[in-house]
């Protein structure tokens, strides 16, 4: 019993916790305008939902048994201007939140760059299984499960899949966004501050899915160029062996970066080139990475 009330008791602590790191806790542009559109749509939807609850009541009220005064109109089948009210109000509603949803659908096109006097930083995703693969074209770089862009700074995105369809989304920065094989989508996000932000995988692929999560971390320029030196300076090598040894089926790897990459490796996986993963003779690709993979 004791257990129970305590599990009680931390219920709304761990759905604090919950919401304090989800999209009602925005970071960046783009989840703030996003929340925006949320409470603006919540506050027109609640302008129908409040007095047509307040009206029920009313009516209940009004027209009890013991009312005398409710006046009983048997005959009684058409008004005018109730159904004025009847249907302006839900063509209002409509047409709200149908302009909130158009003018934020090409303010918010993830496409679109992000105004800012700052240089935009360009990563490259790739969706694996059960993984996600972080290239800086610019720097020359590669990561696993670990996204590191500076703090402020616009981070320009080109997403794809190298097997199924896959979801990239980061939630307190915004903007889900579908990763296909043989297709290239694009993103542009930014975070406001240094920081760690929680990303997932929101599409599910396969049994490994639960485990496609990844840590964004945005943190001074200078702690970037930190981290990209640190990169260049240790790791592998993601060359053609290297890329098909990481494409195997694996779970629960931990990060880990490439000091080099194979130039235009993105291009070539999105035309579908990549060379393919070794397959055993069960016809089943091997579970391991590499020696950082997680039990």
């Amino acid at each position: 019993m004791t257990r129970m009330r305590n599990a009680v008791a931390a219920a709304p602590l761990a759905l604090c916790s919950c919401a304090s790191a989800g999209v009602l806790d925005p970071q960046g542009p783009i989840g703030a305008a996003e929340r925006l559109i949320l409470f603006n749509s919540l506050g027109i939807m609640l302008a129908i939902v409040i007095p047509t609850i307040v009206a029920i009541l009313a009516v209940a009220w009004w027209f009890r048994a013991s009312n005398s005064q409710a006046l009983y109109r048997p005959d009684w089948e058409y008004s005018g201007r109730i159904e004025l009210v009847v249907w302006a109000i839900p063509a209002m509603v409509v047409l709200l939140l149908g302009g909130i949803g158009w003018v934020g659908s090409h303010d918010l096109d993830p496409p679109k760059p992000l105004a800012s006097p700052v240089k935009a930083v360009n990563v490259e995703i790739v969706s694996l299984d059960w993984k996600w693969l972080f290239l800086y074209p610019d720097q020359g770089i590669a990561s696993v499960n670990r996204l590191v862009v500076p703090a402020g700074t616009p981070v320009s995105f080109r997403l794809t899949s190298a097997t199924v369809m896959n979801s990239f989304f980061v939630p307190q920065l915004g903007s889900q966004i579908y990763t296909m094989a043989g297709m290239a989508t694009r993103l542009n996000l930014m975070a406001d501050k240094p920081g760690l932000y929680p990303g997932l995988s929101a599409q599910f692929s396969g049994d490994g899915f639960s485990d496609m999560r990844f840590t964004m971390e945005a943190v001074p320029r200078a702690q970037f160029d930190s981290f990209v030196a640190q990169a260049k300076a240790q790791g592998p090598t993601l060359d053609a062996g290297g890329y098909a040894a990481l494409a195997q089926e694996s779970r629960k790897v931990a990060p880990f970066t490439y000091r080099a990459v194979m130039p235009g490796l993105f291009d070539t996986i999105v035309k579908q080139q990549a060379p393919p993963a070794e397959t055993p003779h069960n016809g089943r690709p091997n579970a391991a990475v590499s020696p950082r993979t997680e039990s």
